[in-house]
């Protein structure tokens, strides 16, 4: 199977990872001096690059986060930009490379107040960075929840203040930044839903370390994108033909029949040569009387199902999409998995198992993808919704179950059950929108088809997914406007960089 390319650039740190590469970098000989010198000279340079000069205040705490302010402000101050500089806790008390910042700052130190945010200064939010372990209180919590009452422009320095950087949790309260500058990689709780909703636009900034410290961390968390998975898309050989593109069989239900539908549209466009819709025969007319290019077959049961599946060249199955909260999706799912080809499992399938999900985690022998919502993950994986950081839930539910996990939402995981993951932002609020979920399960049984590990496809389909909604761009999306929008999406990740 064709697996994920992982890319150094599309690489995202923990906070642990990036103070590694930090100690990697100084034992490497670049002094921790100068790493803060660039970070805070890339943060100057976020601030007049995209924003008029003004007064701006820099605010700053009494770690290595307030070092960097320190060095931004005295950038500006050279710039002649108006700044003034406030600080938590005192000036005597900083110690390190932090000291170091304060001692090349000439302007006056005044210690935190509300006072500092008058007259709606331009804020430069450098409190504390993306470790933080506890709530934000006292005069720092007060002057975040001003900043977010009069809405005023911030540039956070490595995160918003409160904002942790693994897991996006918001500790007490964090500002809502215009823009983030972080330095040589981002971290998971940049691309988080907190994340999402309160970095703005985000800077990653070359600061002196050398990218093949990566080779020391080996990280195992890439942002999504097309880099990671491009090649693996559309064959082009001129003697194909189409069960060299996969047949992919999808388990119909009587009920809601436009949820294996969508599924079915999503896989032919996503690239499977044949589709199969296998449905009861009470819906057998609704099946036949849809779509033309699906291939329809009846399957009453789950020993029905088996047989069917006895062709191998039917080399990827989709179970869940409308398939009915009942026994025959149960055993069908097992009858599925126990193939051992590519299997998707979605929606129906994953609830049906909510009382026994241990048997469901044996029967998984071969390339198994699960791809629940929250509400879906937590009848799974009760005990694992504790966990604040999302892509930790997924590594931990992949590791549990032995399929690939695709966690839906606004900050889609894909975790491998060897620990691997990537998060996907590449998408639109608009897929808010019933049936969505239905395309995006068909478009990853579609590649799955095709010779994509489970890890590649669900990658490669989250991407797919969200670019669809994107390029609809407008209000009024429906699933089924997704289906049309699967070609571009695909050519635009084909010619992606």
């Amino acid at each position: 199977m064709r697996d994920l390319e992982p890319r150094d650039d599309l690489a995202l740190l923990t906070c642990a990872e990036m103070a590694r590469a930090d100690a990697a970098a100084i034992a490497g000989g670049v002094p921790g001096i100068a790493l803060m010198e660039a970070a805070g000279r890339a943060v100057a340079d976020a601030v007049t690059a995209h924003h008029a000069r003004q007064p701006v205040v820099v605010l700053c705490g009494p770690g290595n986060n307030g070092g960097d302010g320190f060095v931004a402000a005295r950038h500006l101050l050279a710039r002649r930009w108006p700044v003034r500089l406030g600080l938590l806790g005192e000036r005597r008390a900083l110690k390190g490379d932090a000291a170091w910042a304060a001692d090349g700052w000439t302007g006056d130190v005044a210690p935190l107040s509300s006072d500092l945010l008058d007259g709606r200064p331009l804020v430069i939010d450098a409190l504390f960075g993306a470790g933080l372990t506890r709530p934000i209180e006292g005069i720092a919590g007060q002057l975040i929840d001003r900043i977010n009452r009069e809405a005023l422009t911030t540039v956070a320095v490595d995160v918003p203040s409160g904002l942790h950087g693994d897991s996006g949790e918001i500790l007490g309260r964090a500002p809502g930044a215009a823009r983030t500058v972080t330095f040589f990689r981002a971290k998971p709780g940049h691309y988080s839903l907190e994340g999402l909703r309160r970095c703005g636009a985000l800077d990653v900034a070359d600061i002196g370390i050398a990218p093949g410290v990566l080779d020391k961390i080996a990280p195992r968390l890439w942002l999504n994108a097309p880099a990671l998975w491009q090649s693996h898309l559309q064959r082009a050989d001129r003697g194909d033909h189409k069960y060299a593109h996969g047949h992919a069989t999808i388990l119909a239900g009587e009920i809601a029949t436009g949820a294996a539908r969508l599924a079915a549209l999503g896989a032919r466009r996503a690239g499977a040569g044949l589709v199969t819709l296998a449905t009861p025969p009470v819906a057998l007319a609704v099946y036949q009387s849809a779509e033309p290019g699906n291939l329809v077959t009846v399957c009453e049961d789950a020993t029905a199902f088996g047989r069917l599946l006895e062709d191998e060249r039917r080399n990827a199955i989709l179970v869940g999409p409308g398939s009915g909260i009942g026994e025959r999706t149960r055993t069908s799912t097992l009858v599925a998995l126990a193939t051992r080809r590519a299997v998707v499992l979605d929606a129906d399938a994953i609830t049906v198992f909510a009382s026994a999900p241990a048997e469901l985690f044996g029967a998984i022998q071969g390339p198994a993808l699960l791809t629940p919502h929250e509400g879906e993950f937590r009848r799974l994986f009760p005990d694992l919704t504790a966990i604040p950081a999302k892509a930790e839930r997924a590594r931990q539910a992949a590791r549990r179950s032995g399929a690939t996990v695709l966690l839906k939402g606004p900050d889609t995981v894909i975790a491998a059950p060897d620990g691997r993951a990537v998060i996907n932002v590449h998408a639109s609020p608009r897929l808010a929108t019933a049936g969505a979920g239905d395309v995006l399960a068909g478009i990853a049984i579609g590649l799955m088809a095709q010779g994509l590990s489970p890890f590649a496809a669900a990658a490669a389909a989250a991407w797919l997914h969200g670019d669809c909604a994107l390029r609809f761009g407008r209000p009024g999306l429906i699933a089924e406007d997704l289906v049309g929008q699967i070609p571009g999406a695909l050519q635009a990740a084909s010619a992606a960089n």
